[in-house]
């Protein structure tokens, strides 16, 4: 079998293996597999290819993969909602360990939950939104 075909095999491989993962896992293998397949057409030794392939690959991995994820990792967008993160919040109904309950924050009602217990009345600090409810913790005094 000639390289260049091997190179080719090589290749789709990585295709079908970056198409299945979507994280950019072996693009960088890609190109270097398609510059290992040019040199295989010109230069007949597979031990120049395989390091040609592998340095390469390794060298487009480490200078463009951080810059390549800014493009490609979702932006998460920011909603009115997120200013309730880190607020004080008041509990309207009991909030047992891992309970839903209920707590006001900024002038409206939320479902809460927590890994603690709360009774009414008690103020709790917002971690996070999960949902349409709000995950609190116990307030530092």
């Amino acid at each position: 079998m000639e390289m260049w075909m091997i190179w080719l095999v090589i290749i789709f491989l990585l295709i079908i293996a970056e198409v299945s993962t979507i994280n950019l896992v072996s693009i960088w293998f890609i190109a270097s597999g398609i510059v290992s397949l040019i040199i295989s057409i010109f230069y007949d030794n597979f031990y120049v290819q395989f390091a040609i392939f592998v340095i390469l690959g390794i060298i487009l991995l480490l200078t463009t993969r951080s810059f390549l994820e800014r493009f490609i990792k979702p932006k998460k967008e920011s909603t009115n909602l997120d200013r309730v993160i880190g607020m004080e919040a008041v509990v309207t109904e009991p909030i047992k360990k891992h309970v839903i309950g209920e707590v006001k924050v900024d002038g409206k009602k939320w479902s809460a939950i927590s890994g603690e217990e709360f009774s009414i009345g008690e103020e709790v600090i917002v971690e996070k939104i999960d949902g349409v409810k709000l995950m609190v913790r116990k307030k530092e005094k």
